[in-house]
């Protein structure tokens, strides 16, 4: 796909949260491009090769940036997709950036100038995670800080829930129509939108159960992508299995979220 027609039809971010494996990256990507092929929604694998948030200083963070940019290179020449990955710093912008397509600012770096200023600097599409702590229209500020760099890249905004009391996220699906004023293109996370940050006793929780009922309503409200981390056998995945997607169910779940999201689209024109 033509990486700058993204949003020109639905599109889905999929992967494994971290990359634990490139076979595990391997079988993700190739039934999420086979399942969008035949829905005819645009796909962008996912993985991360750092894990810097995570709860516990025990928990497993990947490969590091230099194996894990290795992975995401062969995945993206051997499956011919764009590619997203996690960035903390500057200097992480600017090396991943020479291999993938989209750079994604993590929900908890949301408000961090300087990684924003460098992620907007380098020529690639860049994706903020709204913060669990930020209103959805201050992320203008956020969107501003990225196009002050001069690039002329679209930059999304990624709806994953917001704290509500201890270890809950909730969502107010206003924020997708809020957040559309802002950005170029708006998604939401279907996944992270039903963790339970902290509650697993040194780890996320989540209750995976409610993606699909979180994913079709996002649709009906209208979004340009739909994300989800996906993963062949989540109870064993590294990280935040608890919230991940079978990937198994991947392509149903899909499907429905395409026919709301074209049902939406024609009552808008």
């Amino acid at each position: 796909m033509d990486i700058d027609a993204l949003g020109n039809r639905l599109f889905v971010i999929a992967g494994p949260c971290v990359i634990e494996s490139y076979d595990i990256c391997a079988s993700v990507a190739q039934v999420c491009r086979d399942a969008c092929e035949d829905l005819g929604v645009d796909y962008v694998f996912k993985a991360s090769y750092d894990k810097a948030n995570r709860s516990s200083l025990n928990s497993f963070r990947g490969p590091g940036i230099e194996e894990g940019l290795k992975v995401l290179s062969r995945i993206k020449r051997e499956f011919d997709v764009p590619i997203l990955t996690d960035v903390h710093s500057p200097e992480e912008a600017r090396d991943a950036s020479e291999v993938v397509d989209i750079l994604q600012v993590p929900a908890f770096l949301c408000r961090q100038t300087d990684l924003l200023v460098a992620a907007g600097s380098s020529g690639r599409i860049v994706n903020i995670k709204k913060g669990q702590f930020m209103a959805p229209w201050d992320m203008r500020y956020a969107v501003e800080k990225v196009r002050s760099a001069g690039g002329d890249k679209k930059v999304i905004l990624t709806e994953r829930g917001t704290f509500f009391g201890y270890n809950n996220l909730v969502n107010d699906m206003r924020s997708l129509v809020i957040m559309k004023d802002i950005a170029d293109l708006v998604v939401f996370d279907a996944t992270h939108s039903v963790q339970l940050p902290g509650a697993g006793a040194g780890c996320s929780a989540g209750n995976r159960e409610y993606i699909p009922y979180l994913a079709r309503a996002a649709a009906a409200v209208g979004i340009d992508g739909i994300f989800f981390e996906v993963h062949p056998n989540p109870e064993r995945a590294l990280c935040d299995g608890a919230n991940s997607l079978k990937l198994v169910d991947f392509p149903g779940i899909l499907g429905q979220v395409r026919r709301i999201y074209e049902f939406v689209k024609e009552v808008h024109k």
